[in-house]
C-alpha cells in the first residue's frame, strides 16, 4: 500500500528540487507505477502546475515536457513524421488508451526501466535530457547513469534526418515486453537499440557507416553482430537465450526494414 503523508504542488522547480534531496519525499509524475509498490512517501511532490505537459517545436528540435503524456506523444503528427510513426508504435501497446493518459514521459525515461518502450525508443534518435540542476547531456549517458535526486525537466529530440523502425514481442497484447527493439540510421550510421533485456535499453552501432550495398549481401551477419553484443537474463516472461535469439531477429528484421525504406535489397 502507498502512503503519503504531505502533498506539495512545486510553484517551482527549485522548490521541486529541494524537497526532492530528502529521501523520504517523491516526485509523483503520472503516479501509475508508484501506486503499485508498498512504501510510504513523507512528501508528495506535484509539477503539473509549472507547464511542463506540453510538446513544443522549434526549427531544430521538439521539447518535451516531463509531464507531458505518453499519449501526447502517440498523437502527435510533428513527432509521427520525423520517425515514421515509431514513437506511436513504442507507446500503443503500453495497458491501454487511460493508462498512457495519465503516463508522464519523465516518470517513463528518468526511472530508466528494463521494460520502458519509451526508452528504447527515443535512444535510437538523437535525443537529450535536461536535468534541473545537471543541465542537458545526452539521452544515451543519462540512461546509463546511476539515479540521483535531480529532476528531469524535458526531452530535447533534434530533427536529425532518421530511418526508424520500433518493435517489441510480447506474450500477450498489452504485456510487459519480452523484448524491445529499435533500429536506426541518420548521420551518424546505424544503431540498434535492445531494451527489457530484462535490463534497461543498451544502444550498439553498427561498424558500417550505412546501409549501403545491403550491408554488404550480409543481414544475418549484421543482425548477429549487433545481438551478441547484447546481454540477455531470465525471469517470468522469458529466459535469457531465448531473448538471445529474439534480438537477433528483431534486429534483422528492423535493418531490412531500413532497407526496404532506402531501396535497397
Amino acid at each position: 500500500m502507498l502512503k503519503i503523508k504531505e502533498y506539495v504542488k512545486a510553484e517551482s522547480l527549485e522548490e521541486a528540487y529541494q524537497l526532492n534531496q530528502k529521501k523520504k519525499n517523491c516526485i509523483l509524475g503520472g503516479m501509475l507505477w508508484l501506486k503499485m509498490g508498498s512504501r510510504t512517501i513523507q512528501t508528495a511532490i506535484d509539477l503539473s502546475g509549472l507547464g511542463l505537459d506540453k510538446i513544443e517545436e522549434t526549427e531544430e528540435a521538439f521539447s518535451i515536457g516531463c509531464m507531458t503524456t505518453l499519449r501526447q506523444l502517440e498523437k502527435h503528427e510533428g513527432l509521427e513524421k520525423l520517425t515514421q510513426g515509431a514513437i506511436r508504435q513504442s507507446v500503443e501497446s503500453i495497458v491501454g488508451v487511460q493508462f498512457r493518459n495519465l503516463a508522464t514521459v519523465g516518470g517513463s525515461i528518468f526511472g530508466r526501466f528494463g521494460f520502458s518502450d519509451v526508452l528504447t525508443c527515443f535512444l535510437a534518435l538523437d535525443t537529450y535530457v535536461e536535468l534541473y540542476r545537471g543541465g542537458i547531456m545526452p539521452l544515451e549517458e543519462f540512461a546509463a547513469a546511476k539515479k540521483d535526486r535531480d529532476i528531469l525537466v524535458r526531452l530535447i529530440v533534434k530533427k536529425t534526418p532518421v530511418h526508424c523502425v520500433y518493435m517489441s514481442h510480447r506474450n500477450t497484447r498489452t504485456d510487459f515486453p519480452v523484448l524491445t527493439c529499435a533500429v536506426s540510421e541518420d548521420g551518424r550510421g546505424v544503431r540498434a537499440v535492445v531494451g527489457a533485456r530484462p535490463g534497461r535499453a543498451v544502444c550498439i552501432r553498427l561498424e558500417e557507416d550505412s546501409l549501403e550495398g545491403g550491408l554488404d549481401g550480409s543481414l544475418d551477419a549484421a543482425a548477429e553482430g549487433l545481438a551478441a553484443q547484447v546481454t540477455t537474463g531470465s525471469n517470468m516472461r522469458a529466459g535469457a537465450s531465448y531473448r538471445s535469439v529474439l534480438a537477433k531477429v528483431l534486429i534483422r528484421r528492423g535493418l531490412c526494414r531500413l532497407l526496404e525504406e532506402r531501396g535497397i535489397s
